[in-house]
């Protein structure tokens, strides 16, 4: 190894030629406008929050001319709380869990509709369960509070039990699905890419899944109501790039592909057999998806019976105030 000895004399030559190139720097900085602070946006393991990771790498953003970093987060909960704490400007998360956080006091707008699942979240049991009623006096694990939770109360809820009936064992999904496998718990409700883990336990099966509850379980990015009212241009340029995500991924499946398959962190194979469980939305359904309706595919429609399940069920204290929730602007304004 090459040893160099800085006598005293060349660190004070060194560290005037660094204060003078810093101050070189910073007049040059001031003659400059300033850097814009990219967008922190958040996302975690949902096949429908992975084509992001194909704006990022597809420099998607920049093409729109916004500056924005996408964050990963391995536990999806932590996204949710670094949104909450301000840490993030916008989210990928459910509808469940932003009507949560917003009646735990936080200030929200969702903004874009990425997906709603439809078979990629299930409730997973072990083979001497047959039914949901089967379920009763069992040890089911899911992330407390989160979509899984709400979609393991619904399905409880409709053959006629209640979280009394069984024994929740709250835990974060990738552990819920570790805990399923290894046969800790008899149970557990999962999304993918965590359902592959979970059915790995031999003779396993979903009980029900989100295909049995069409739009029940809606995928969104969402953002802190004060950064959309202070920055709606950046956001409507994040928007725009979803869209052209998407329209990248349609016309160049085999660039885009690896990317989306590299981010699941499951084999190709497993990660086209996500594909009929998300239903992406496109743009003329993001626009109808907005607006007032009468089924759960309705985003205001399904906030509300969402809203009242959760006071039902006591996953919230009372109904938030949801009249701003649904920021129609980008989606209509997009191209």
């Amino acid at each position: 190894m090459l040893h160099v000895n800085h006598s005293p004399r060349r660190r004070v030559l060194l560290l005037a030629l660094i204060l003078s190139l810093g101050g070189g720097l910073l007049a040059g900085c001031q003659g400059t406008s300033k850097v814009e602070v990219p967008v922190k946006i958040g996302y975690s393991a949902w096949p429908g929050w992975f084509p992001w990771k194909v704006t990022e790498e597809k420099g998607l953003f920049k093409a729109e001319g916004v500056a924005a970093t996408m964050q990963w987060f391995d536990g999806y909960t932590d996204s949710i709380n670094a949104l909450n704490a301000g840490q993030l400007d916008c989210n990928s998360q459910t509808l469940n869990d932003t009507i949560s956080s917003i009646a735990g006091g936080a200030d929200l707008q969702v903004v874009l509709q990425n997906d709603y699942s439809t078979g990629n979240d299930q409730i997973i049991a072990a083979a001497e369960i047959k039914s949901i009623p089967g379920l009763k006096g069992k040890k089911v694990a899911a992330e407390e509070g989160t979509v899984d939770h709400f979609l393991l109360l619904k399905v409880l809820h409709e053959a006629g039990l209640s979280a009394k009936d069984i024994s929740f064992v709250p835990l974060e999904t990738g552990a819920a699905a570790a805990a399923f496998a290894a046969g800790k718990v008899d149970a557990a409700g999962v999304y993918a890419p965590f359902t592959t883990q979970a059915l790995k336990r031999p003779g396993s099966r979903a009980l029900s899944t989100s295909k049995d509850h069409p739009g029940a379980i809606s995928d969104l990015l969402v953002c802190r109501t004060d950064f959309v009212a202070k920055n709606p241009e950046r956001i409507q340029k994040i928007v725009n790039a979803w869209f052209a995500t998407l329209k990248t991924i349609k016309d160049d499946p085999a660039g885009t592909l690896p990317i989306l398959v590299a981010r699941s962190g499951v084999s190709e194979a497993e990660f086209k057999a996500y594909n009929a469980g998300t239903t992406i939305q496109t743009l003329e359904e993001n626009r109808r998806n907005f607006q007032p309706g009468t089924t759960m595919l309705s985003l205001p429609y399904a906030a509300g019976e969402i809203s009242a399940f959760l006071v039902e069920t006591g996953l919230a204290k009372s109904k938030p105030d949801l009249t701003k929730l649904f920021n129609s602007q980008f989606v209509d304004n997009a191209r």
